[in-house]
């Protein structure tokens, strides 16, 4: 099998990340993956795991955490979605020999090899599965698990993928569930309230952790959080309060989700980790996350973000306002369908001089046209491709003004990559 063949192979799942409307209950849930692990051999129960969900920040959190655990002389897996350019993004291994980025990502090697194994196995499961067939995430998520089992990681941290309870990432038990900041997101699938929201988020919770950490939240949120921890006889620790930390990530929403690291950090030793303070104020330090509030460029400055909800969108202004000076802010913005492309515009608008509307070559990318629709009183353009924004944007931008890139991950990834989502 070459390594083309293998991104093939994996690209003839079913990938709801792809597509925009589909009924969340019946497309999504554990029984599929649970009896798929189950069929390999519960390659899960090797391993440790540390379970992040919420709407802000998991991404990061998760990042901090292993960052910490590496410093403080751990094998760590870390598992994260979505990727910027790359979906071998998505599994990684610190320490790791590259020190870029994206550190200890999985090979092209290591992953067609880990496929090549795995392929007869998916085939006959698939083939006699009384809950349908895999999906991309499932077959993925196996995948990581597996690989950090391979390879005898001493703690594995997972970013949940959509919401919680019925996310792939929940067919494991974890030592500590993490939730981060929620707010409206998916309402669609997640429910339209966030009592709704915060119940598939907790869902994560399944009582056998040693504890669930839980970011600030609004009053119906946490109430959510406290009645699952109470009902399950977990015990739930709030992070309320938050100090100033050397941090290489912009915006104060970072110093909360550092703050929630440190405390599943400070746990995993009260548990018997030997985690050093040290380690903690190096991992924090040390934990890259691109396309957060991130600058690729200086003169003019030029700054990706993956804000793709209102509540993100609202820190990222402020992030902004507080971390940069420029004479004038350029945002090429694209956004994926399935997101509050109101709110988001809404929240933005008066952030912007200029406007470019353009779309990720993503299925779920939302027409530039609509979004225009949102900043008639600005000075905006309308463009196919994130190529032609960039080339845009430079031609717009003088050296004394700020781009921003932000609505999409996948937006910033092409946006500083160019197109190449299956390298």
């Amino acid at each position: 099998m070459t390594y083309p063949e293998a991104i093939q192979y994996l690209e003839s799942f079913i990938n709801y990340e792809r597509i925009p409307k589909y009924s969340y209950n019946k497309s999504l849930g554990l029984k599929r993956i649970k009896s798929f692990l189950d069929y390999l051999g519960n390659p899960e129960k090797g391993v440790k795991f540390i379970h992040v969900a919420g709407t802000k920040g998991k991404g990061s959190t998760c990042v901090f955490i292993a960052y910490i655990l590496k410093e403080a002389g751990y094998k760590v897996g870390l598992y994260t979605s979505p990727h910027l350019a790359d979906f071998k993004e998505r599994i990684r291994i610190l320490p790791g020999k590259d020190r870029d980025e994206f550190e200890g990502m999985i090979s092209k090697a290591a992953l067609k090899k880990l496929i090549y194994e795995l392929k007869p196995k998916i085939y006959r499961y698939n083939r006699n599965s009384p809950y349908g067939p895999l999906t991309f995430f499932e077959v993925y998520t196996a995948l990581a698990i597996k690989y950090f089992q391979d390879k005898k990681v001493d703690f594995a941290v997972l970013e949940t993928g959509l919401g919680g309870r019925l996310d792939a990432t929940n067919a494991v038990n974890s030592v500590i569930s993490v939730i981060t900041p929620i707010s409206y997101e998916h309402t669609d699938k997640l429910g339209k309230t966030l009592k709704k929201i915060a119940k598939e988020k907790a869902g994560i919770v399944k009582g056998v952790e040693r504890a669930v950490i839980s970011a600030p939240q609004e009053e119906e949120a946490i109430e959510v959080i406290r009645a699952r921890c109470r009902n399950l006889h977990v015990r739930l620790f709030e992070v309320n309060k938050y100090q100033e930390v050397r941090l290489k990530l912009r915006g104060r929403h970072q110093l909360v989700n550092a703050a929630v690291a440190k405390k599943a950090a400070t746990l995993l030793r009260k548990y018997g980790a030997k985690i050093s303070s040290g380690s903690i104020i190096k991992g924090l330090y040390k934990a890259p996350w691109p396309a957060r509030c991130e600058i690729i460029a200086r003169r003019p400055y030029i700054v990706l973000d993956g804000a793709q909800n209102i509540a993100s969108a609202r820190a990222l202004k402020a992030a902004i306002k507080e971390n940069f000076q420029y004479k004038k802010l350029i945002l090429v913005l694209g956004i994926s369908r399935d997101k509050d492309i109101k709110g988001i515009c809404l929240e933005l608008c008066d952030l912007a001089g200029k406007i470019i509307l353009t779309r990720a070559q993503n299925l779920r990318g939302s027409d530039p046209e609509v979004l225009a629709g949102y900043f008639s009183n600005k000075e905006s353009y309308v463009t196919d491709t994130v190529s032609q924004a960039k080339d845009l944007s430079m031609r717009l931008a003088t050296k004394e003004d700020l781009i921003l890139v932000t609505g999409s991950l996948f937006v910033a990834g092409e946006f500083k990559y160019g197109r190449r989502e299956f390298n």
